[in-house]
């Protein structure tokens, strides 16, 4: 995990990924779970767990390359607090799936499944960019 020190890294990744899930912080759960249900459809999937962007923009060329190509458009980035921020990283070819608004309440589990921060709404959501 030493690329955790980068910013960024490939936290789950599949030969020739049609499709990047970028996510950090609890959020990383959720990607992770939509990879696996893309890799259970057949789906190549990578995962990025980017901690901190500032640190990941402050990389050389390459290694931002070799973690988000810029050939691969389909992007989702999963994100509770600020879903807005992730455009940057997605790009115009990409989405984000977050919560636009606050104030709800109750058990986190019951709040994101009201508004649809899942998995599965993840893995749809790539499914739509591909």
């Amino acid at each position: 995990m030493a690329n955790i020190a980068r910013g960024a890294y490939v936290l789950r990744d599949a030969v020739d990924p049609s499709v990047v899930i970028i996510a950090t912080g609890s959020e990383v759960e959720i990607a992770v779970a939509a990879f696996e249900i893309l890799s259970e459809k057949g789906i190549a999937a990578r995962v990025v767990s980017m901690p901190c962007s500032e640190v990941f923009e402050a990389q050389d060329s390459g290694y931002r390359e070799a973690v988000l190509p810029a050939s691969l458009r389909a992007r989702i980035a999963v994100e509770a607090a600020h879903p807005d921020y992730w455009r940057k990283w997605v790009g115009l070819d990409g989405a984000v799936v977050g919560l636009p608004t606050f104030g709800a309440s109750g058990p986190g589990a019951d709040v994101f499944e009201y508004f649809g921060f899942t998995a599965g709404a993840v893995a749809a959501a790539a499914e739509e960019l591909i």
